[in-house]
């Protein structure tokens, strides 16, 4: 994971937030002051809030879960299309359609939809329509793929949502309120924190920002799946082997008892070489007379 650099932040213009006169009062303990009427964010809280985010995701992937990189401003649609597809994750980057979440069986219908356009277009048979119909089909795979090419892979509701500007993104927030489902945001100083379960204050309007926290997310996200293909193969190794099944009992037979059940034979160990086993159950060393041996009841006579 890269290390956290303050000087990278400040380049970065993350800690310049809204006019004072557009603040949210709830996010005054991010503020650090104010300055030409621009409140000022405390850059401590910012790395506060990222060290924060890197382990939740961290812990959040390796367990299993996706996180959705949520971000349609035009700043953040390059970032976030370029950083989810390096760790492999869902994303939205043009529009958040209203039931993405609450309404996924439907949505998940709409994908059927798309795989079917997407080998109309690949094998050609659009060709046979007329043209104002293929100007349709056109029309509705691009719409289709602009909104939904990024969740094409997302088969399951995902374990958490990382946004950019949750002011904007305020449908992807409540739909995951009402699901229960942890959010992770880039909020500047005019968004409401008790919306978020993890908050990193800063400018979530200047391009460089907004790469330079997307890109630290989506490290954690790779070391995540780092994290969960090591656990996946430790699991593996110490698979037990599967148990033969028993022979179930008749209905109404009964038990029986200790006494009568079988005892596995445990086989004796194979003699030396060097010795030899005679008829009376003696061993005796190999190169010894048989003749000479002496019956084991000769005492006894």
């Amino acid at each position: 994971m890269a290390r956290l650099q303050v000087q990278e932040l400040i380049d970065a213009g993350i800690h310049f937030g809204h006019p004072a006169s557009r603040w949210n009062p709830k996010m005054a303990p991010y503020i650090y002051g104010r300055r030409n009427f621009i409140h000022i964010i405390d850059l401590t809280e910012t790395i506060r809030g990222i060290v924060r985010a890197r382990k939740f995701l961290i812990r959040l992937v390796a367990e299993g879960d996706d996180a959705v990189f949520v971000g349609t401003k035009r700043q953040a649609r390059a970032a976030v299309e370029q950083e989810a597809g390096r760790c492999l994750m869902p994303y939205v980057s043009y529009r958040w359609l209203g039931g993405t979440l609450t309404n996924f069986r439907t949505i998940r219908s709409r994908l059927g939809r798309l795989d079917e356009l997407d080998q109309l277009m690949e094998s050609g048979r659009i060709n046979r329509y007329s043209k104002k119909m293929i100007a349709a089909l056109q029309r509705e795979h691009r719409k289709m793929k602009r909104n939904l090419d990024g969740i094409r892979k997302m088969e399951r509701l995902p374990g958490a949502l990382i946004v950019i500007d949750p002011v904007r993104e305020k449908n992807a927030v409540r739909e995951a309120i009402k699901l229960d489902i942890p959010v992770v945001a880039l909020a500047d100083t005019e968004a409401d924190p008790d919306d978020l379960t993890v908050v990193i204050p800063g400018n979530d309007d200047a391009m460089r920002a907004i790469e330079v926290i997307v890109k630290h997310l989506a490290d954690a996200c790779v070391e995540g799946l780092a994290n969960r293909a090591a656990r996946a193969a430790v699991k593996g190794e110490g698979q037990a082997l599967p148990r033969a099944p028993s022979r179930p009992r008749a209905r109404g037979t009964p038990r029986r008892p200790p006494s009568e059940r079988p005892v596995p034979e445990m086989p004796l160990p194979t003699p030396h070489p060097a010795m030899q086993k005679t008829q009376n159950g003696t061993a005796q060393p190999a190169d010894a007379d048989p003749a000479q041996a002496e019956p084991a009841d000769a005492g006894a006579e």
